[in-house]
């Protein structure tokens, strides 16, 4: 009995000292983060605050398909990631993916072209790399027909006509900006081509011709023009720089004539004024089984220019 009540004295005192002990001592939950369902709502950062500018390399070159260098990476594939960028002109952030070719992370003193793909409407950025723009890419590159290039391919949340929807600005001057930043491209006009499918077309369109000084190739994929640019494309193309930049076009024969009506027009104006471009009509629909059967002639076409620079 004398036991049980020592036993029992031990853990009346155990327990009040750790009582005292959570008294004198309370968790730091201030010192956690606490997430908010209003994260999007908070001024958006400035994305070249953010930036960390590499280590200027101005004598980096591209690599050529004929050099005959087969560096061991090049058996492997290349990678696609994601990110988000803030934006001060979306509410929500400018999401995307990014496919890096063979070799980029061994081949360090290395920069390469971008091509910027948009996608159509009511999907998402995965839609290129769905209709494997990165499977193609690698194999044309591991096989030596085109020079490594690099993909990004951003998200369009609205469906509205440019001037409703911000997105093509915060892909000009916040978008390229930032990739330009973080990755090992060539940030030059020369080396940076717009295309897009459907809506993504309309928006390639759409700022590959008001904005010519960023991009030097455009690629209009069933491209779905937009009501509002029917009256400044002639002003655009009236403006057109004299390096002016390469146009691809195609669409399916049995795309929506609404569609197909106004690219048709688009490339009779085109030839009407000379202005040089590449015209197919193809049989097919305006569905991803059309696209996905040309994505490597879009990409061995947008690789084209690059050959020489322009």
């Amino acid at each position: 009995m004398k036991l049980n009540r020592a036993v029992l004295r031990f853990f009346v005192l155990l327990l009040c000292s750790i009582i005292q002990l959570a008294i004198t001592s309370p968790v730091e939950a201030a010192t956690y983060p606490i997430f908010s369902s209003h994260l999007f709502d908070a001024p958006a950062l400035d994305p070249a605050a953010l930036a960390v500018a590499p280590t200027p390399t101005p004598d980096l070159q591209l690599t050529s398909p004929a050099s005959g260098v087969s560096p061991a990476c090049l058996k492997t594939k290349g990678l696609v990631n994601t990110g988000a960028l803030q934006s001060r002109l979306l509410p929500r952030p400018l999401e995307y993916r990014i496919y890096l070719p063979p070799c980029y992370d061994e081949q360090v003193q290395q920069r390469y072209p971008v091509l910027y793909l948009i996608h159509g409407q009511s999907y998402t950025d995965d839609q290129w790399d769905r209709l494997g723009a990165d499977e193609t890419a690698d194999s044309l590159i591991t096989a030596g027909e085109v020079g490594p290039f690099i993909i990004v391919m951003p998200r369009d949340r609205v469906w509205s006509q440019p001037d409703e929807d911000p997105f093509g600005q915060a892909l000009t001057e916040e978008l390229i900006p930032w990739i330009d930043r973080h990755y090992r491209t060539q940030a030059d006009r020369r080396f940076r081509a717009i295309g897009g499918l459907s809506r993504g077309g309309g928006w390639a369109l759409h700022l590959g011709l008001s904005r010519q000084d960023l991009f030097s190739a455009i690629g209009l994929h069933s491209a779905a023009i937009f009501s509002s640019d029917t009256q400044r494309l002639p002003q655009w193309l009236d403006k057109m720089l004299p390096d002016s930049p390469r146009i691809y076009i195609d669409i399916g024969e049995k795309d929506r004539p609404q569609i197909l009506g106004s690219i048709t027009r688009f490339e009779d104006y085109l030839t009407e004024h000379g202005i040089p471009h590449l015209w197919h009509l193809y049989t097919g629909y305006h569905e991803e089984a059309y696209w996905q059967s040309h994505v490597d002639e879009y990409l061995r076409w947008y690789a084209e220019g690059w050959k020489s620079g322009t």
